[in-house]
């Protein structure tokens, strides 16, 4: 592997590492014991799931591969999982504000280890069943866990600046450490250890069942609103008010749905920017520096939100428009440096440039998590809180079935 590479992935873990190393009194919120332990119990459940989500990750387009789909195939599956999460998804994420988020949490369990299951099937109409269920554990992922999260927080009457400590630390783990430690477990499952491409998937459903375990055991059960009274169009078209009434809540729905679809369409574009003559490139080792950077943008979140005097509206700004200058990197290097026509070999250095882009883009993604979590427990209603957050998953989920559907007739740039 090119050096480059190593000095990349060295020079990021050196930053993290100081990042953490030096945080003084300023950088940390004074919390209780009660707090500390409730929100280490919250952590560790939620980098469970994500440990579940992220062994699945790199191998769903491979196991595909292997069991002989094409490009086609394999591009309607994953529509699919996006089509499932945003029409199944809204509905059974919804039901979590009358049901109960802690219900809706293990309810996104067993969905995603039956959707695990399923990978044992080379037969096309089980993957795609797999495919739906995952579609909708998304949802209840992205929108049951942090409702639980806050409603219990303001029940236990803790400080509400300390709800940013939770949701920075959560960031920081499920979406850093575990998603590169679940990178490198994966690929010792897999390629090391020889089980091939569906064991990771069984690895998955193993911690699923771990942290719908404590779930159990240790969380209670809250509510948006309880009321037999409301059924689901009532639900829905009380969040489609609350929305419309304030403009707040519409453009914090804008803000997400347009900063998560340029996440995901740059998720499938990496790989062919990176690589566009076949050149060979490290990509776990590349994922694995790609949330180290992750890591980097949320401790950077920590800091930022422990402070008073940094408002979250305000840093955000920042965070889209470097996002932005990220993206335009592989269409200025498309310019300036002249494209080679060699078939594979390493990466180019247009391609290095757009490491150092693509890696600053991730640190943005986790300085977005935290602080988009901290405004959403500020602007939206208590009530509804499930079903507005699904909401804003609906023209997400519009955008990237559009993007994935002409991924092929567009160009890069």
């Amino acid at each position: 592997m090119e050096l480059f590479y190593f000095l990349v992935f060295g020079g990021l873990s050196l930053i993290v590492a100081a990042l953490e190393l030096s945080k003084n009194n300023k950088d940390r919120i004074n919390t209780s014991t009660v707090f500390n332990s409730f929100k280490n119990n919250y952590v560790l459940v939620y980098s469970l799931m994500m440990a579940g989500d992220w062994l699945q990750g790199p191998y769903v387009y491979y196991l595909y591969s292997q069991y002989g789909f094409g490009k086609g195939d394999i591009g309607r599956l994953f529509i699919a999982g996006f089509g499932s999460s945003m029409l199944f998804g809204t509905i059974v994420g919804s039901l979590a504000d009358k049901q109960g988020r802690k219900r809706a949490c293990v309810t996104y369990c067993i969905t995603y280890i039956l959707s695990c299951f399923t990978k044992h099937s080379p037969e096309y109409k089980v993957l795609m069943v797999g495919r739906i269920l995952g579609g909708i554990a998304t949802s209840l992922l992205f929108s049951s866990f942090e409702s639980w999260l806050v409603a219990e927080h303001n029940k236990r009457g803790f400080e509400q600046q300390w709800l940013s400590l939770t949701f920075s630390k959560a960031i920081f783990f499920g979406n850093g450490l575990v998603a590169i430690l679940a990178g490198l477990f994966g690929n010792v499952l897999a390629d090391t250890l020889g089980f091939g491409p569906v064991a990771p998937f069984d690895a998955a459903a193993v911690f699923l069942a771990i942290g719908m375990a404590i779930i159990l055991s240790s969380w209670n059960e809250n509510y948006g609103d309880p009321s037999e009274s409301k059924d689901l169009l009532t639900q829905f078209r009380g969040a489609a008010v609350a929305i419309g009434s304030d403009e707040k809540i519409a453009l914090l729905g804008a803000i997400q749905s347009l900063f998560e679809g340029s996440m995901y369409t740059f998720v499938f574009l990496w790989t062919p920017a990176l690589s566009p003559n076949d050149e060979e490139i490290p990509h776990g080792f590349i994922f694995a520096t790609f949330m180290l950077s992750s890591m980097l943008g949320s401790s950077l979140a920590s800091r930022l939100l422990a402070r008073a005097t940094f408002k979250v509206e305000s840093y955000m700004q920042i965070v889209f428009a470097v996002s932005a200058g990220t993206f335009l990197l592989p269409i200025i290097t498309s310019y300036i440096v002249p494209p080679s026509k060699v078939k594979g070999g390493g990466i180019s250095f247009a391609g290095c440039i757009q490491v150092l882009g693509f890696c600053t883009f991730e640190a943005c993604v986790g300085l977005f998590w935290p602080s988009i979590m901290k405004m959403r427990s500020q602007y939206i209603p208590e009530e509804a809180r499930s079903t507005i957050m699904n909401f804003f998953r609906i023209p997400l989920n519009i955008f990237v079935c559009i993007v994935l559907y002409n991924v092929s007739s567009l160009h890069n740039t």
